[in-house]
């Protein structure tokens, strides 16, 4: 519907400039929003607001004649010009109603569109240190990650999920450390315990793994165990092979399976990240100063410069990442976002300012970034820090256990990116309308069941009847119902552009609204044969709309609750 509106404004602007009242070469973007108030409109534009001052006329005078030079249509009922000269447009029953017929249809396809016209995009996401469980914040990135990638493929991107493993550095080393000193059955407590070391109760399962010889296939790697307690160099590689397991299973425990697992510690072994210092140097943009090698990342918008190689030769942080982005360059992505935790925002620059340095034809601003803050986790009022597996913080398989696979993603996504999330477990496990995931899978098990019941009663849906009817859907419960549902491919198309999943997860609550509010007011099952078909069809087609949505979320539609 919003496509025809912006169909017919622009044959008004076409007659207008053929009456002279506009200038030929004028070519607008036309907006066309859902209007707030129903009273007023199905859609409404301010064309008129935007054109007024080229076309030297006062906005309602010109709302006039737009409206008068609008072309005819059946889709459009009314047109009204509201306040200082908004144009609001009252849909036709009929052609409202189409959008069930479309639906129906198109099936699981409906709101797909090949917009991104098969360009390749990778989405860099969790990439958590194998240094333990995943804690929720992990659990927020991978759902909103997860939730972005299959918006992006909704609308034509080839999509590479890519999970990059932070398997070298300090860290690291203190987990060889620390399952080296479970192995040697030293306690946290006591004074040899590593000074950084890991104090979870899955360093003694890691140990215990270790000394009982176990093989451990994580991604592509098959490593077995030395069980010798003196070999740090085969505990760390076997502790990093056990936790990258143990991530991979909490993640498909989740619903989240990725195309690549790139190492760290690749860069140091292909020689990518001497190469990457060789031609900073190159470039002119490093100095040394007191013994450390400088990047002038203040040459590229950074607050100051940035210390690629300390004084004992290490380097820091900071560089293996630009030479992972400028991998991900060469590997011909040249559209990248990275989804990481909100502690990752003073890297945005100095990672963007090392590959404008490197001087190899990278774009300014990329990669894209999406940033997500933290997760609070509370119970009956109160934050929930603990986790009996890691004994520090709470985990993602800690939410799953308590609430489910589908309370969790929906949860954890269903907010912008930007705010702070508080995880409310008691209101995740309600079966009520309070609870959100609960609201929309009700609506989507609600029709199923209206369904059922028209089979068991003997009048199971005729499509062809269906169809043929949908005029007599003239109820403004059901007229909302029909807006909303055509409101679909645009939110989708929206939500993958913005890369913004709560904005489906948004839609899809108003959609379960519209459809409770119009369940509760409108009789489904009526004897009349042609009515009844044209409801049961509107049912079903939010259905449809319904599951594919919540499929776009990760989440299940179940038909039953």
């Amino acid at each position: 519907m919003k496509e025809i509106i912006v169909t017919l404004l622009e044959g008004a602007l076409d007659n207008l400039k053929q009456q002279g009242v506009l200038p030929v070469d004028l070519s607008p973007a036309i907006k066309v929003d859902p209007a707030r108030d129903k009273a007023h409109g199905d859609y409404a534009t301010n064309l008129a607001l935007m054109l007024a001052k080229p076309a030297g006329k006062k906005p309602r005078e010109l709302a006039e004649a737009l409206v008068e030079a609008l072309p005819e249509s059946d889709a459009v009922s009314q047109v009204e010009i509201a306040g200082p000269g908004f144009i609001n447009f009252f849909a036709a029953t009929d052609a409202a109603a189409q959008v069930v017929r479309q639906v129906l249809d198109s099936g699981d396809t409906f709101g797909r569109s090949l917009s991104g016209h098969g360009h390749k995009v990778q989405v860099e996401f969790v990439s958590a240190n194998p240094t333990g469980p995943l804690h929720v914040g992990h659990g927020r990135g991978a759902a909103i990650g997860d939730c972005i990638c299959r918006l992006l493929e909704a609308v034509g991107y080839d999509v590479t999920r890519e999970f990059y493993y932070n398997d070298a550095g300090a860290q690291i080393a203190n987990l060889a450390l620390s399952v080296q000193a479970r192995v040697k059955d030293i306690d946290p407590d006591d004074d040899a315990w590593p000074a950084d070391g890991y104090r979870g109760g899955y360093i003694i399962d890691v140990a215990n793994a270790y000394l009982a010889g176990e093989t451990v296939h994580a991604d592509d790697r098959h490593v077995t165990a030395k069980a010798d307690p003196d070999d740090l160099d085969a505990i760390r590689d076997f502790a990093v092979a056990y936790l990258r397991r143990e991530q991979d299973l909490d993640l498909r425990a989740f619903g989240v399976e990725f195309d690549v697992y790139f190492l760290e510690s690749s860069l140091y072994q292909n020689g990518k990240v001497e190469a990457t210092v060789e031609q900073l140097i190159k470039g002119g943009h490093t100095y040394e100063q007191e013994g450390a090698l400088w990047l002038r990342t203040t040459d590229f918008g950074d607050d100051k410069d940035r210390v690629m190689r300390k004084t004992d030769g290490h380097y820091t942080y900071f560089l293996p990442d630009v030479a992972y982005h400028h991998d991900k360059w060469q590997r011909g992505f040249t559209t990248v976002i990275n989804e990481q935790g909100a502690d990752h925002h003073s890297t945005v620059t100095r990672v963007r300012a090392g590959l404008q340095a490197l001087e190899v034809g990278i774009p300014q601003g990329w990669p894209d970034y999406v940033l997500h803050q933290m997760v609070m986790v509370t119970r009956s009022g109160v934050e929930v820090k603990l986790s009996k597996r890691a004994g520090s913080y709470v985990t993602v398989r800690d939410l799953i256990d308590e609430v489910g696979r589908d309370a969790t993603r929906f949860f954890l996504a269903a907010r912008r990116a930007d705010s702070q999330l508080t995880f409310d477990i008691d209101l995740a496990r309600s079966q009520s309308n309070d609870n959100p995931v609960y609201y929309v899978q009700y609506a989507h098990a609600r029709v199923c069941s209206v369904a059922r019941k028209a089979q068991s009663d003997g009048k199971p849906f005729d499509h062809t009847l269906g169809m043929a009817n949908l005029a007599l859907l003239e109820e403004d419960q059901e007229k909302a119902l029909l807006n909303r549902l055509a409101r679909y491919p645009e939110a989708v198309a929206h939500a993958a552009l913005n890369r913004e999943p709560q904005q489906i997860a948004q839609y899809l609550l108003d959609l379960a609204a519209d459809f409770h509010t119009c369940y509760n007011a409108v009789k489904v099952m009526v004897d009349d044969d042609a009515l009844r078909n044209a409801r049961l069809a509107l049912g079903l087609a939010t259905r449809q709309v319904l599951r594919n949505g919540l499929d776009l979320m990760g989440v299940s539609a179940p038909e039953e609750m």
